[in-house]
């Protein structure tokens, strides 16, 4: 992770020196709390990373980064509200913490904010395209966050419908993020378009790695409770490929724990765990990853940027999706 050091840093200083307005401080205090959680910032380090492929200066690029990461941590305000969690990184949610309608409105305006922030670059040439490719991702956001929603009460979804949804709830965020600070470090349409690509792909990849973790990974390593996902029957790749590949016997068992909520949820998923393990969904699982993470090399290969920038960014991939945490 040497890589991304650099600009974590950068954008930690930044983060530090752009704060929320403080008042009212019912409502921004909470965006700032989300906001002081912490995390990867990957959002904003993509934002960078993208620039600094066509510009010397990335710095330019810090107010976008900004508005990307504010934009996330939005969406994880709404996204707990709606998951009816209590922790976020180890600490209470902001809806937890201060209540549901403080979140809802703090939320709201992160929302606002990182459109504001992007304003910044209203009277550059590439001022209308940041907000257009914004504005779209924004868009899919919700559309994924609708899809994951409307999954939890069915089971007519598809491996398909699934990698349609991951992509457009977690994927198009790091998409957008490196082409919109490509779009600020002036490259060329095409290149543009082959770096979006490039990190749409790479989000499935993490995605699915994710999943994997957590029903296989360890505990003390990931950092949270293994079979969360089991816990809350969410229709992930691993159930819906082993679906695919259960006998019927197999089958009756998944969709009847999958269809309601049981006491024992360590037997849930030991049960659900132990036919995951029968039919071998892991090793399809790491297969899909590794067609994903070679499609997002295929796209940085065709970026017209120096062999050594390539190299770093493959390897900065493989360290984020081949990893146990």
């Amino acid at each position: 992770m040497e890589l991304i050091k650099p600009y974590q840093q950068v954008f930690a200083k930044y983060l530090e020196h752009h704060t929320f307005p403080s008042d009212p401080a019912g409502l921004y205090l909470p965006a700032g709390y989300i906001l002081s959680l912490g995390g990867k910032r990957l959002r904003p380090v993509f934002v960078l990373l993208g620039c600094h492929l066509y510009s010397e200066d990335y710095e330019k690029a810090l107010p976008a980064a900004w508005a990307m990461e504010v934009f996330h941590n939005f969406t994880l305000v709404h996204d707990d509200i709606m998951d009816h969690a209590d922790l976020r990184r180890g600490m209470d949610t902001v809806h937890k913490k201060y209540g549901l309608n403080t979140a809802i409105l703090s939320g709201d305006v992160m929302l606002i904010q990182a459109y504001d922030k992007l304003l910044e670059y209203r009277h550059d040439a590439c001022g209308m395209e940041i907000i257009r490719i914004f504005t779209t991702m924004a868009r899919e956001v919700c559309e994924g966050q609708q899809w994951d929603m409307d999954f939890e009460t069915s089971f007519d979804v598809s491996i398909d419908d699934y990698l349609r949804m991951i992509t457009l709830k977690t994927s198009v965020l790091l998409a957008a993020s490196i082409r919109i600070g490509a779009v600020i470090g002036g490259a060329d349409a095409d290149d543009q378009k082959h770096l979006y690509e490039f990190a749409k792909n790479y989000g499935v990849a993490f995605q699915l790695q994710d999943d994997v973790l957590d029903t296989f990974g360890e505990a003390h390593l990931v950092g949270k409770t293994i079979g969360g996902d089991i816990i809350r029957n969410k229709k992930t790749y691993l159930f819906l490929k082993a679906l695919e590949l259960a006998s019927e016997a197999q089958r009756q068992i998944l969709l009847d724990l999958y269809a309601k909520d049981t006491a024992d949820q360590t037997q849930k998923v030991q049960t659900v765990k132990k036919i995951f393990e029968e039919l071998h969904v892991r090793s399809y699982a790491e297969m899909l990853i590794e067609a994903y993470r070679d499609l997002a090399i295929s796209h940085l290969e065709a970026c017209k940027v120096s062999e050594s920038k390539k190299a770093k960014l493959k390897s900065l991939l493989d360290q984020l999706v081949f990893r146990n945490s």
